[in-house]
C-alpha cells in the first residue's frame, strides 16, 4: 500500500511538471519571435530574420552580460559574431511561422471544399517522404558532416513545397499543377542527373549556358561526380526516387534541384541560388 502511494506521488508531481513545462516552451516560442508577428517575420527572407535575429541577441548580450535572454537564457559576455545556437532558434522561429501559414491556408481551402482531394494529398505525402529521404543521404555525405545548422536549414526549406501545394489551389489563375500530379506517366529520372545525358553532349561547351534548368542539372552533375562511387550512387537513387512519385512541372523541376544542390553545397561554395524564401 505505502508502495503504491509514494508511486502515486511521483506520477502526480511528474505530471504536474510536464503539465508546467508547455507554458514555458509556448514563452521561449513567443520570444524567440522578438515581439513579431508571424507575417511581418514572413515579410523577410530566412537568411534576413537569422540575420535580425542574431544581430539581436548580440545586442542583449553586449548590453547586459551575464543577464538571460528573452528565451531565458544565460547570455554570455564577448559572445562570437555569429552563434549556432541562436541561428538554430531563428529557423525554428521562421519554420514555425511558416508551417502556420500553410495550416491556415490548408484549413481555409479544406472548409470551402477548394483544396486538394484525398488522392493528391496521398501522392503528396509519398513525394514529402522521398524529398526527406533524400535530405538525410545528402546530408550524410555533405560537407562539413553533422552540421546541425545545416540540418536545420535543409528541413525548413523542404516547407517550400507543401506551402506550393496548397498555394496552387488557392491561386486558380496559375496554369502550373502541384508539385505532384495524380494519374499521369512518371517522369524519366535518368534525364534529370545532367543536361549532357539528354543531349548526348558534353555539359560544357562555347556557348554560354543560361536556361536555369540545365544549368541547376550541371551543377548537381558535377557534385555527384565528386562524390566515391558508392556514396553518388546512394544520393542518385534517393534523388531519383522524388521523380519517380510523379511528374512535376518544369518550375518544380527545377524547386527540387536547387534544393539539393543548396545541400550538397559547401559553406565554401558561392550559393548556386539564393533561399526559396
Amino acid at each position: 500500500m505505502k508502495l503504491f502511494v509514494v508511486l502515486l506521488v511521483f506520477l502526480t508531481i511528474t505530471a504536474g511538471g510536464l503539465r508546467a513545462q508547455h507554458p514555458v516552451q509556448r514563452h521561449a516560442a513567443a520570444a524567440d519571435q522578438l515581439g513579431m508577428s508571424c507575417p511581418q517575420i514572413l515579410q523577410m527572407s530566412s537568411t534576413d530574420w537569422v540575420t535580425h535575429f542574431d544581430e539581436r541577441m548580440s545586442q542583449a548580450k553586449s548590453a547586459n552580460p551575464g543577464a538571460t535572454d528573452p528565451a531565458g537564457e544565460a547570455s554570455k559576455p564577448n559572445a562570437e559574431t555569429s552563434d549556432p545556437q541562436a541561428e538554430l532558434r531563428a529557423i525554428a522561429a521562421y519554420g514555425r511561422c511558416y508551417d502556420a501559414r500553410t495550416d491556415r491556408l490548408a484549413a481555409s481551402l479544406g472548409k470551402s471544399g477548394k483544396g486538394p482531394l484525398m488522392g493528391v494529398r496521398a501522392n503528396f505525402r509519398d513525394f514529402e517522404a522521398a524529398v526527406k529521404n533524400f535530405s538525410s543521404v545528402a546530408l550524410s555525405v555533405a560537407q562539413p558532416p553533422d552540421n546541425s545548422v545545416k540540418t536545420a536549414y535543409a528541413a525548413l526549406y523542404e516547407k517550400q513545397f507543401r506551402y506550393a501545394l496548397y498555394q496552387s489551389y488557392q491561386q486558380k489563375f496559375v496554369k502550373e499543377p502541384p508539385p505532384i500530379a495524380k494519374d499521369a506517366k512518371p517522369a524519366a529520372v535518368g534525364s534529370e542527373t545532367t543536361a549532357a545525358s539528354t543531349t548526348g553532349q558534353p555539359a560544357a561547351s562555347a556557348t554560354r549556358i543560361t536556361d536555369p534548368m540545365t544549368l541547376a542539372k550541371n551543377r548537381f552533375g558535377d557534385f555527384l561526380e565528386a562524390l566515391p562511387e558508392d556514396k553518388r550512387r546512394e544520393v542518385h537513387i534517393a534523388f531519383g526516387a522524388i521523380f519517380e512519385k510523379g511528374p512535376m512541372a518544369d518550375q518544380w523541376k527545377l524547386e527540387v534541384y536547387r534544393y539539393a544542390i543548396s545541400i550538397l553545397e559547401s559553406p565554401k561554395d558561392k550559393p548556386f541560388s539564393p533561399p526559396p524564401f
